[in-house]
């Protein structure tokens, strides 16, 4: 506006400047919304956002790394600055004198000390051929054969033995590498293995695993609460040249945080849509905690149409009161924000079953904020214009108050999904770095092969050395005896179990 233009009157140009400041805070707003609709709302913007500052993080640390130093020059060190190492193999070599005897005089020489200096190296993987000869004997009496069994395949006629089916298999699903790329590494190592061969190892160890992976859904779903979520993952679809969009359903199975002893484990799913039917299929015999999102899908499990009238559906209190952001609202939804991080931090506290009950707890420290928290919100939504993204986040909370208090009555509950969210993480870098799975099977595929992985991880264990111990196994293993195969479970075998990772 002109300045020529601009009211004498103060109390109409007081009112003018708050009409631009409430403009001002509108355009803030719908374009913080656009941005979401852009970007998601979901836990992998964060996930990208602290992957972006790891990068940045080792750029700092090699900045400031000591540069090198002539050998033999002393640098002080304390005990503090020493780093913690995990026990690592040794190997020794001796720098014996250029001289067998004294270089001054010519003297015998007879040892005095010695200097040890320690530096670590990496040895580089390497690939072997391993022949199996199995000799032929003879009875030279009746002429009968004696004849060692042939050693158990992974895959009939296969020549890729466990231990490399297992490394392909954790770096796509684990380290997120795409086959074409470790095809590109093999071939450095002087291994020609085409992508088409890397895949097709990587369908048949799928169909291999597929009773284990139902063994995981079994156990994930015969407990009495599951965290549940879902994240979208790019297809390509047949004959378009384009992808469409299929989703990732994730079930976790974790009550450690309320000291169980049951093991945790991880389930998989996947749809080539996110319609209502597959979380409903996926859950057809479950009865007991759901903890999920706002998702629709989610709640018709419980409308009575299902077999799941019986359960409880629990919201995630972290993510209702989120929402939107508090940095993208004014000064009371900051507050709203500010209420949501108190609780949260009051509801998470250590707890062993020895101690008084987990909800009386809770009682106790939670719910005073939470009665005070629902009249404010109440209080507030009455004196602000409905139509504001304020009130839209006010009733986003107070619309599904009693699945979020839920927690503060039942010890079994969680106060967020934290666990499905962070199930979710290694889809979201993988998703990076593949860009896109192959077709539905592909889809599937990964679901099952995150099934293993993220249970193996959930437990403590290496993901590859556990693949490699059920990949050596399962062929011949008895499958009503499949749930020796998983994670927990596992026979101790000398230098066949999967170690602990770290």
């Amino acid at each position: 506006m002109p300045y020529a233009a601009l009211p004498t009157d103060l109390d109409a140009l007081r009112a003018l400047v708050l009409a631009q400041h409430a403009q001002i805070e509108h355009l803030t707003l719908v374009i913080a919304k656009l941005r979401r609709m852009q970007f998601g709302r979901r836990s992998e913007q964060m996930s990208a956002m602290l992957g972006q500052l790891g990068l940045v993080l080792e750029e700092l640390e090699m900045a400031n790394a000591p540069c090198a130093v002539p050998a033999g020059t002393a640098t002080p060190s304390t005990k503090a600055d020493k780093p913690i190492r995990k026990p690592l193999p040794r190997e020794e070599v001796v720098l014996e004198p250029a001289h067998a005897c004294c270089p001054d005089c010519g003297g015998a020489l007879k040892k005095l000390g010695e200097d040890v200096a320690e530096r670590l190296e990496y040895v580089p993987a390497r690939f072997k051929v391993i022949r199996q000869i199995r000799p032929k004997l003879a009875c030279a009496r009746c002429d009968a054969i004696v004849q060692a069994q042939a050693a158990d395949r992974p895959i009939q006629r296969g020549l890729a033995g466990p231990g490399l089916r297992a490394l392909v298999l954790a770096a796509k699903y684990c380290d997120h590498l795409p086959l074409y790329r470790q095809s590109d590494i093999y071939a450095r190592e002087g291994v020609e293995l085409t992508r088409s061969t890397l895949a097709e190892w990587v369908g048949q160890c799928t169909g291999l695993l597929s009773p284990l992976v139902e063994a995981v859904r079994r156990d994930v779903l015969a407990g009495d609460k599951v965290h549940a979520d879902d994240t979208p993952v790019p297809v390509l679809a047949p004959g378009s040249g384009t992808t469409k969009t299929g989703r990732l359903w994730t079930y976790v199975r974790d009550d450690r945080p309320a000291a169980a002893v049951a093991p945790p484990a991880v389930w998989f799913a996947y749809s080539p849509n996110r319609r209502g039917e597959h979380p409903q299929r996926h859950l057809t015999s479950f009865a007991a905690i759901l903890q999920a999102d706002a998702y629709a899908g989610f709640g018709a499990l419980y409308a009575g149409g299902a077999n799941l009238g019986s359960g409880l559906l629990c919201a995630c209190a972290a993510q209702v009161l989120r929402h939107p952001p508090g940095a993208q609202l004014p000064a009371g939804g900051r507050r709203l924000g500010a209420h949501g991080r108190t609780l949260c931090g009051r509801g998470r506290h250590s707890w062993s079953a020895a101690q008084t009950p987990r909800w009386q707890v809770r009682q106790a420290r939670v719910g005073p904020l939470l009665v005070a928290l629902r009249g404010w919100l109440d209080d507030t939504l009455r004196r602000i214009s409905q139509k504001s993204a304020w009130a839209e986040a006010i009733r986003y909370a107070t619309t599904r108050w009693a699945t979020l208090i839920r927690y503060v009555a039942d010890g079994r509950i969680e106060i967020d999904n934290n666990a499905a969210e962070r199930a979710l993480r290694a889809v979201a870098i993988g998703r990076k770095n593949y860009l896109f799975a192959g077709s539905d099977a592909g889809g599937e595929r990964a679901a099952a092969l995150y099934s293993l992985i993220g249970t193996a991880k959930f437990n403590g264990l290496d993901p590859e050395a556990y693949l490699r111990h059920d990949l050596g196994r399962i062929a011949e293993h008895p499958i009503n005896r499949i749930d020796e195969l998983l994670p927990w479970n596992m026979a101790i075998d000398a230098g066949t179990e999967p170690r602990r990772a770290a």
